[in-house]
């Protein structure tokens, strides 16, 4: 883990007190530029391969003792939403698997903790699988958001109708639409857990997916959840890939590959537009933040900052 993850007391008590200067500059800025009708903000707040931590890691000496857990997550969250308009929390996958949490309980209590914390929506990582089609489906009436799919066909599978290609979000006049893809399944996911699920090339998906929702619902931002991965050595498809051979994605929100992004990397599209890419690593130790200003023609401008450590210390 990058040496910046590392945080004690002190460290945070300082890093605390700079972004608290920090958000109450901003946030006297934003509530000047709120009483005009061309400056809007859109902040985006996401986690990616939680796998079922839902305590923090055990003070045990390891390396990410003390870090994670639902609580002190949860806290942050609403701390955020107090200070901002207009906040989407979004997943890019692989809810389940990791604690005895799973292990007993199926994804019930990662799914009840989510829908506590008010998650707009999701994507499925290939963990999410793990106990079957029927395991995840036995789960839905848990989750109080919509599971985003959009290149797993589930037409012959027990979870027809019950996840949806996209989503268009409207918040204070802004359209924001949002969709999933996800990493193919096969020598991944035993063919039983997976069933008749028809794999789609994401590449196409995506961007079929992306010039509608740009061109066809006008959103004024798009946002891809994917379960890709964020690079690999060989040609296959990740997020780097994806935002390289695309026109019209603002935003993908990674997954799968554990990747501790400092920062969100931003990447120059068919279009000669940017894509930004952006993935937290695991298990909920960070929380990830991206910022849009929205002014009357003059496109998006993105103000980003590093990612949240989520530790015991937000809640004392």
């Amino acid at each position: 883990m990058d040496a910046s993850l590392k945080i004690n007391r002190r460290d945070f008590i300082k890093k605390s007190a700079i972004v608290t200067t920090a958000a109450t500059v901003l946030n006297s800025a934003d509530l000047h530029a709120r009483t005009f009708d061309n400056h809007k903000v859109l902040t985006i707040l996401h986690t990616n391969d939680v796998h079922s931590r839902i305590e923090p890691f055990p003070m045990d000496g390891s390396k990410y003792q003390g870090l994670g857990g639902v609580a002190s997550r949860s806290a942050l969250i609403t701390k955020i939403r107090s200070e901002q308009r207009n906040v989407l929390l979004l997943d890019a996958g692989d809810i389940f698997q990791g604690t005895p949490y799973f292990n007993k309980f199926g994804g019930e209590v990662e799914l009840k903790m989510m829908s506590s914390m008010k998650y707009d929506a999701s994507t499925m990582g290939n963990h999410d699988f793990d106990n079957g089609l029927q395991g995840f489906y036995q789960q839905l009436p848990n989750a109080n958001f919509p599971i985003i799919c959009s290149n797993y066909d589930f037409s012959n599978t027990i979870l027809n109708k019950s996840t949806i290609p996209y989503k268009i979000f409207k918040l204070d006049g802004l359209k924001i639409g949002v969709f999933g893809v996800g990493i193919a399944l096969k020598g991944l996911v035993a063919d039983m857990n997976y069933g008749e699920t028809i794999y789609k090339d994401p590449i196409f998906v995506a961007n079929d997916l992306s010039d509608r929702l740009s061109n066809d619902y006008k959103c004024d931002l798009v946002i891809c959840l994917s379960h890709l991965g964020y690079k690999y050595a060989s040609s296959k498809v990740s997020d780097q890939v994806l935002a390289k051979n695309n026109k019209n994605i603002d935003l993908i929100i990674g997954g799968h590959t554990h990747t501790f992004m400092n920062e969100p990397e931003d990447v120059i599209n068919l279009s000669g537009k940017v894509t930004t890419i952006n993935q937290v690593g695991f298990a909920g130790i960070n929380l990830g933040r991206i910022d849009y200003h929205f002014e009357n023609y003059k496109g998006k401008k993105i103000l980003t900052s590093s990612p949240y450590v989520i530790t015991n210390e937000l809640s004392s």
